[in-house]
C-alpha cells in the first residue's frame, strides 16, 4: 500500500497529474458516472466533480480513503462522491460507470494485481461503450551503462568488507530489480518495444518476449532498463522514458550478473518474462552477448530471476510445496480461535478476554489481546 506522503508526491508530479486531468476533460460531461479505481486520497474523483460529472464512485482498500472523504467534504463534493473502502473485485455498484480512471502502477504497469483488477472492472463495472483511462501502455527495454548505480546497489559497502567472501549477497542482489533514473546517453542500444497492454481487450497478466540487437557502439553493459509510455486519451499521455521529464515512477533497472564489455557488431539477446504469482510478479531475464568476430563466442549467458532475489530456506520451500500436509502452529491456533469467535454475537472486548484466559503466557496485558483481535476484525469483519 502507498503511504499518505507517497500520494502527495504523486499529486505533486504535475506531468502525470495534468495528463490524467486532461484525459478526463475529453470524455466526461454533466451526466457522466466515473469510477475512480484505487482512489487513494480521492484526487481523480474530485477532479471529476470539478468537471461537473453526476456521480463518482471512489474505491480504495487502504485507510487513506478516509482522508479522501474529508477532502471531498471540505471542497463541497461529498454529495456526489461515494467512497467504498474495499477491493474493487468485492464491490458491486448500483450503476455502471461511463469512465473508469486508475493509476495502480508501481515503477512499471506490471505491479501487483493491476491487470486482473482492470480486467474485472472492465467486465463488471464499465458501461457498454465506456472509456478506460489509461487506454493502453507500451513497455520499452534497452541495454544500459550505469556503473555508479550498479556499484551502489550491488556493492553498497565498497571494496572493503573485512576480508569477507560476500558472493552469497551478490547472488541475491543480482536477481533483484530496482527503481532508478537513467539518462538517454546511458543507453547502449536503441530501445525496443517489449509489450503493449491494451486494457480494452487484454486478459492475461503474464508477459513474455525475446528481442535482440546488433550493437552499434562499444561500452560496458550493467543492466537492462525498462519503462512505459501511457496513452490516457486522444493525444494525451506521458512517459517515464530516460529522455522524458523525470516522473515519480522512475525506470526499472534489471542488473546483469556481472558487467559485460560490448563492442560494435556484438549481438545481444534478451528474454524478459513477467509472471503474476500470488500478490506480485516474478521476473526472469536471460541475457546473451555474442562476440562479433568469426568465433561467435558467448561473452555472457546470464539467467536471472527475482525468484532467487530473496533468501529461501529448505524448510520454507517445504511448507509451500503442493504435497505438504500442514499442521497449525500456535499462531495458527490462535488465529483460528479468533475467527471462530467472530460470529456476530461477541464483542472484541469479550473475545480479547477469552484469549487472555486461554493463552495466559502469550498475553501479558489485556490490551495486547485486544490489539490482535482488532487487527483481525479490520481485515476480516464485514
Amino acid at each position: 500500500m502507498y503511504t499518505v506522503s507517497s500520494y502527495g508526491r504523486m499529486i505533486a508530479d504535475k506531468v502525470r497529474t495534468e495528463a490524467y486531468a486532461q484525459a478526463l476533460r475529453q470524455v466526461v460531461n454533466s451526466d457522466s458516472v466515473v469510477l475512480d479505481l484505487g482512489t487513494g486520497i480521492g484526487l481523480f474523483g474530485i477532479l471529476a466533480c470539478q468537471l461537473g460529472v453526476r456521480r463518482v464512485y471512489a474505491i480504495e482498500p487502504d485507510d487513506a480513503i478516509q482522508l479522501g472523504r474529508e477532502i471531498a467534504r471540505a471542497n463541497g463534493y461529498s454529495d456526489r462522491i461515494v467512497f467504498v473502502q474495499d477491493l474493487s473485485n468485492h464491490v458491486t455498484l448500483p450503476e455502471q460507470a461511463d469512465v473508469i480512471i486508475s493509476d495502480l502502477h508501481g515503477v512499471l504497469p506490471l505491479y501487483g494485481h493491476l491487470i486482473p483488477t482492470i480486467v474485472d472492472a472492465r467486465k463488471r463495472l464499465l458501461a457498454p461503450g465506456g472509456v478506460l483511462i489509461p487506454q493502453s501502455e507500451t513497455l520499452w527495454i534497452s541495454l544500459v551503462e550505469a556503473p555508479d548505480f550498479y556499484l551502489y546497489h550491488t556493492v553498497p559497502w565498497g571494496d572493503d568488507v573485512y576480508d569477507l567472501n560476500v558472493e552469497p549477497w551478490r547472488r541475491i542482489i543480482a536477481n533483484t530489480w530496482r527503481k532508478g533514473h537513467m539518462k538517454p546517453e546511458q543507453l547502449l542500444v536503441e530501445p525496443r518495444c517489449w509489450a503493449t497492454l491494451d486494457y480494452s481487450t487484454m486478459e492475461n497478466p503474464n508477459l513474455s518476449a525475446t528481442t535482440s540487437w546488433i550493437v552499434e557502439r562499444e561500452g560496458t553493459a550493467h543492466g537492462i532498463v525498462a519503462w512505459f509510455d501511457s496513452k490516457l486519451g486522444d493525444g494525451v499521455g506521458f512517459s517515464n522514458a530516460p529522455d522524458a521529464p523525470e516522473l515519480i515512477y522512475g525506470n526499472a533497472f534489471f542488473p546483469l550478473f556481472t558487467p559485460v564489455t560490448i563492442n560494435a557488431g556484438d549481438v545481444v539477446t534478451l528474454g524478459l518474462n513477467a509472471n503474476l504469482v500470488g500478490e506480485d510478479y516474478v521476473w526472469r531475464w536471460q541475457t546473451q552477448v555474442q562476440e562479433s568476430n568469426g568465433a561467435k563466442r558467448l561473452k555472457a549467458n546470464f539467467k536471472q530471476s527475482t525468484f532467487f532475489g530473496a533468501p529461501l530456506t529448505s524448510e520454507g520451500l517445504r511448507k509451500r510445496s503442493a504435497a505438504h500436509v500442514p499442521v497449525l502452529n500456535d499462531d495458527g491456533k490462535l488465529e483460528k480461535l479468533i475467527l471462530s469467535l467472530m460470529d456476530g454475537q461477541i464483542s472484541l472486548e469479550l473475545i480479547a478476554h477469552q484469549l487472555t484466559v486461554r493463552f495466559p503466557d502469550r498475553f501479558r496485558k489485556w490490551e495486547d489481546a485486544l490489539n490482535l483481535v482488532a487487527q483481525a476484525s479490520q481485515k476480516y469483519s464485514q
